[in-house]
Parts: C-alpha cells; sequence; structure tokens
C-alpha cells in the first residue's frame, strides 16, 4: 500500500508516505515529556513517549485534509508527535479503491491510521480532530475537557459541528457549481455561493469581540478553529474575493495564520 519515507516532492504516479516529524522532532519530544511531567497531566503519554510510532494520514490538497494536518503540525510543535503522510490522488479516484475503502468505507479523505493503537483507522474530519484531541493532545493545548470545563467543551463541539455540517458542505457545493461543474447553472452558483456568505456572516457575530470560537471570555484557539479555518481561508476559490464583508472573519483568520503550525499544515501534503 506504500513504499519508503520521500523527503522529496511526490509524484502520484508513485504511492509513497511522506515523513513529518521522524528523527528531527525526537528531542522535542523529549523535552516534552519531561514538561508533561511538570505539568498538569500526570503518567504515561502517548504522544510524549520516546517509543511513539508515526501516524499515518492519508490526505490530499483539500480543505478538509488541511484540517487534520494543521492539527498534527500543531500536535508535532508542542509535543514533538511525528507523523507520516500518503498523498492520496483524488483527480485519479484512488480514495475509491478497494483498499482505500477498507480505511474509509465512504471513500473520502482524509483517513488517520494510528499505529500506536494496533493501526486504528478514523475516517471523518471532525472526528478524527476529537480522537487526536482524547489520545495526543494530553495537556489540553487545543481541546476542553469535559470534565472540568464542560460549558467549554459544549461550544467547542457546536462550532465544530456548525462548520461540519454547514460550512464545509455549502462552501463545498459552491466549489463545485462554480469551478467544476460541467454545465453552467447560475441558480446552483448563487444559492450556494450566498448560502457560504451567510454562514460567514453567523461566524462573524460569533467572533465579535472574540479571537477564538470556542472558550471563556475571548476564547482559546482550538480544534473548533481549525475545523473551520482551511474552508473559510480558501474563499478566494469559492468566488469570494475578499473578507472585508466580514472583519471579525478576516481578523480571526489572519491571526490563525500567522501560527507556524497552520501555515505548515496547509502545505501538507
Amino acid at each position: 500500500m506504500t513504499s519508503s519515507v520521500l523527503t522529496s516532492t511526490f509524484k502520484f504516479a508513485k504511492p509513497a508516505v511522506l515523513g513529518f516529524g521522524r528523527g528531527q522532532v525526537r528531542a522535542s519530544g523529549l523535552a516534552a515529556v519531561a514538561g508533561a511531567r511538570k505539568g498538569r497531566v500526570q503518567g504515561y503519554s502517548t504522544a510524549t513517549s520516546p517509543s511513539t510510532k508515526p501516524l499515518l494520514l492519508y490526505t490530499a490538497g483539500t480543505p478538509n485534509g488541511r484540517k487534520v494536518s494543521v492539527f498534527l503540525e500543531e500536535l508535532k510543535e508542542v509535543y514533538g508527535l511525528p507523523y507520516d503522510v500518503h498523498p492520496i490522488d483524488i483527480s485519479k479516484n484512488v480514495q475509491k479503491e478497494r483498499w482505500f475503502l477498507a480505511l474509509n468505507p465512504n471513500g473520502r479523505i482524509p483517513v488517520l491510521v494510528d499505529r500506536n493503537r494496533g493501526d486504528f483507522p478514523v475516517f471523518e474530519t471532525g472526528a478524527i480532530l476529537l480522537y487526536l484531541a482524547h489520545h495526543y493532545d494530553t495537556l489540553r493545548k487545543f481541546a476542553f475537557d469535559p470534565a472540568t470545563h464542560p460549558n467549554e467543551h459544549s461550544e467547542m463541539l457546536q462550532w465544530m459541528f456548525f462548520a461540519h455540517g454547514g460550512i464545509g458542505p455549502m462552501q463545498g457545493q459552491a466549489n463545485h457549481f462554480v469551478r467544476v461543474a460541467p454545465e453552467d447553472i447560475p441558480y446552483a452558483k448563487k444559492r450556494y455561493v450566498d448560502e457560504t456568505k451567510r454562514l460567514y456572516g453567523v461566524l462573524d457575530m460569533r467572533l465579535k469581540g472574540r479571537d477564538w470560537l470556542a472558550g471563556a471570555e475571548r476564547g482559546m484557539y482550538s480544534i473548533a478553529d481549525m475545523n473551520a479555518l482551511p474552508w473559510v481561508s480558501s474563499h478566494g476559490f469559492t468566488s469570494i474575493e475578499t473578507l472585508d464583508a466580514w472583519p471579525n472573519v478576516k481578523a480571526w483568520v489572519e491571526q490563525a495564520m500567522a501560527r507556524p503550525a497552520v501555515q505548515a499544515g496547509m502545505r501538507v501534503p
């Protein structure tokens, strides 16, 4: 299914796995172990264990794929968590091949395979983000503990589901009719672009006086933000030229995109 680990550019004609964080992050992972022992988390942490195997991400350069690669980059920066990438050429329907359907019967990217837990596969972006937060964000840097912060945790889930059920599907349909539909259907383009803009307006209301979608006061950067950011930041592809009509959203995107881990995650694969 995969071949060797590559450190150069990937060509879709040759399936391969790209390494992200193997070796060069091991020292930072060891440092994170020491930090975790001094902090709030006690006991064993898979994310910071020197024996942690790289996670495996099957993905493509789409908003849904980048949600997960952004979070993996954030985890790598904090914990030294390594991961490998297997790029999937969705233009050739590789995600519909039998071996991929065994990982995700829905035939969509991304899929995460956790080599530390018996090659356990996880599909659907929201489920992957929550899985990574549960098993690897042991210091709760990017998510809220439902036991100690139940309200903030609920807010995080609400805004994740808002993006998962609203922004992603609506903007995805807008992209289809604006960019790739075999015939020009003005009604469909207007319907989905207008709905995408309406959803941006909902985000703008939420972000008034806030930095991030979930959390008390101005909020905390979390997987709720990562779940929406790759879609909103690609507004130009949807023929929405600027975010000027939604100043709070524009500031949110600019602040998030300034994060080194976000920039790295957006370049995957």
